[in-house]
């Protein structure tokens, strides 16, 4: 039996962006208060800045949000879409962190100094990926067990760049021993936090979160550890934080595409949704396709991108399965908005 105290009132965006939120807590008996930050990690090609500024606006509860890696391409690019999506000026939202995923110190100096230039302080390093087609490449989640290669570049990061270091990584790719292995090399770094989200790279998101190896990081680590993982409801959070009390910080990535209300329902101690939801999630969504429509080409373009959202929308929907069929079913934009619209009065129950 869980229930909480409330602690104020909603913002014009269903709750402020409070860091350090306080909140006391009844959880089985045990009272309790603590003090969290609530990140949003990225997910590429889906929380670029329209994304961002739009969810900040319509539905904020985030402290922090970190923008989609930037990989350098050869000869030490950065693609056109990703300068632009951290752009000062593109970016609305209180603190935004950029991401770099190389496993080369010196891919990882020129970067740092490109977001540097930008005016950011800090760079978070994508050891989180679980992708194959990423891993192979001894990238992302790959890299983990290179620990002394990780040791090399950190050291050379160190030495030649003032930026700050934050890190994003699973348990390791073949196995959880890896990232045990890694903590002791990671202990000797000045980092920001370790954003660790509880599965091997092989498992993809699938199968279940080893929250005793979580634990034994936390036991571990010298540094800030952030929980990443599952986190798709309030009362899934309440039971992590009431295993892990330490933890403070809390991302929150799929789950916030699945349910854009989320970070504020955390916030305000709330297990349902706010009953004005399906209109400010309309105008969220229309907000949004706007953004679209005037930055790609063509409607068969922005067709194709505002359908990629909904494996993640329909979530939020009474029957998934069928909102997330109809959507897919829209040839063109016009049937596309009378399947939105319809879902939108059918399926809000």
């Amino acid at each position: 039996m869980c229930c909480c105290l409330p602690h104020g009132e909603l913002s014009d965006t269903l709750c402020s962006s409070v860091v350090n939120f306080s909140a006391l807590y009844i959880f089985e008996g045990n009272i309790f208060k603590m003090k969290i930050k609530i990140l949003s990690t990225p997910l590429q090609g889906f929380t670029d800045f329209r994304f961002r500024n739009n969810f900040d606006r319509f539905f904020g509860g985030i402290d922090t949000y970190y923008a989609p890696y930037i990989r350098l391409q050869n000869d030490f690019l950065i693609k056109s879409s990703q300068q632009r999506d951290v752009l000062p000026e593109n970016n609305k939202v209180k603190e935004l962190i950029p991401q770099i995923m190389t496993n080369n110190a010196e891919e990882f100096l020129f970067t740092a100094k490109h977001v540097q230039q930008l005016g950011y302080n800090e760079l978070n390093w994508n050891l989180g990926c679980p992708y194959p087609m990423v891993t192979k490449r001894a990238l992302g989640s790959g890299l983990i067990k290179e620990k002394n290669r990780i040791d090399e570049i950190l050291k050379r990061i160190s030495s030649e760049s003032d930026i700050n270091i934050s890190i994003k990584l699973r348990l390791g790719y073949e196995n959880n021993r890896e990232i045990l292995d890694l903590l002791p090399i990671l202990n000797r770094y000045k980092l920001t936090n370790l954003i660790i989200h509880p599965r091997i790279g092989k498992q993809l998101y699938k199968g279940t979160v080893d929250l005793d190896t979580f634990r034994q990081c936390t036991e571990d680590t010298d540094h800030e550890i952030c929980y990443n993982g599952d986190i798709d409801s309030t009362e899934k959070f309440l039971i992590l934080q009431e295993k892990f009390p330490n933890v403070s910080q809390w991302a929150i990535g799929r789950g916030l595409i699945a349910n854009p209300f989320l970070p504020a329902m955390i916030r305000n101690n709330d297990f349902n949704k706010p009953e004005n939801w399906i209109e400010t999630f309309d105008r969220f969504h229309d907000a949004l396709f706007r953004e679209y429509a005037e930055s790609l080409s063509g409607s068969t373009h922005i067709l194709l991108k505002m359908k990629s959202y909904w494996e993640y929308f329909s979530q939020i929907f009474s029957n998934p399965h069928k909102v997330h069929k109809g959507i897919r079913k829209a040839k063109n934009v016009n049937t596309y908005h009378e399947t939105v619209k319809s879902i939108c009065r059918d399926y809000i129950d």
